[in-house]
């Protein structure tokens, strides 16, 4: 099996394990048998795996004389990760920062009076847009094959999960879900443009959007040492 062929298998079971096992109803006759907790903690050590040999297959494919070009990257597509990865900085920085309820294990806080604080009047699921727009940015500015399968396996499962993770809170609580979902969308501002919420800056704060641009600078200045190559387009 070439390095190529390798992280095309590793890619498929890392969407498979988030997209058919922890986004179907195998995941409940799983959670079944060991529990929610049960669940979850395998789930999370078959990620941290799946992460780990997705990683380690990518520098291998990624090498010299092993990867190949998938097609020629139009100069404009070069600027997408420098424009895109801000907005994804300041969504995970929000997403780490304020108690969601689509989390693992937060289901509590629909709970809440305000279910919806900060990011999450933005979309619900910014932790996952983050992801999503990462793969969707380096995707579009890498032609080479093994990136292409490397971001295409982030992209993925992050985009699809928003679906899995809101029909599992609705079924386990129906009222309360409804009313969080009332107030937010999947799309990111969806449910501001419809008038069903606002955007409330004081919330998401300064130093949310200081701490994503300060690690959005030292993104782009440790970007080579990292990962090999330049995060600048010229």
């Amino acid at each position: 099996m070439s390095p190529l062929q390798q992280l095309a298998l590793v890619a498929g079971m890392w969407v498979a394990l988030h997209v058919l096992v922890a986004g179907s109803p195998v995941r409940r006759v799983i959670a079944g048998k060991i529990g929610e907790g049960g669940f979850a903690g395998l789930f999370s050590l078959l990620s941290l795996a799946g992460l780990v040999a997705l990683v380690w297959s990518y520098r291998i494919a990624a090498g010299a004389g092993v990867n190949e070009d998938a097609w020629l990257v139009p100069r404009p597509l070069l600027w997408a990760p420098l424009l895109i990865m801000p907005v994804a900085l300041l969504l995970f920085v929000g997403s780490v920062t304020v108690a969601n309820p689509t989390s693992v294990g937060a289901e509590k806080l629909l709970q809440r009076a305000e279910p919806a604080v900060g990011i999450l009047r933005i979309t619900r699921h910014p932790m996952l847009w983050a992801f999503a727009l990462w793969g969707l940015a380096h995707a579009l500015a890498n032609g080479d094959v093994a990136s292409l399968l490397l971001f295409t396996a982030i992209f993925v499962p992050a985009l699809l999960g928003m679906r899995s993770i809101d029909r599992k809170r609705a079924r386990r609580d129906p009222d309360n879900w409804a009313r969080f979902a009332a107030v937010t969308s999947i799309v990111p501002f969806a449910a501001i443009a419809a008038g069903r919420n606002h955007v409330a800056w004081r919330e998401i704060g300064v130093w949310r959007v200081a701490l994503a641009l300060g690690v959005y600078a030292a993104l782009l200045h440790f970007h080579h040492a990292l990962i090999g190559v330049s995060a600048l387009p010229w």
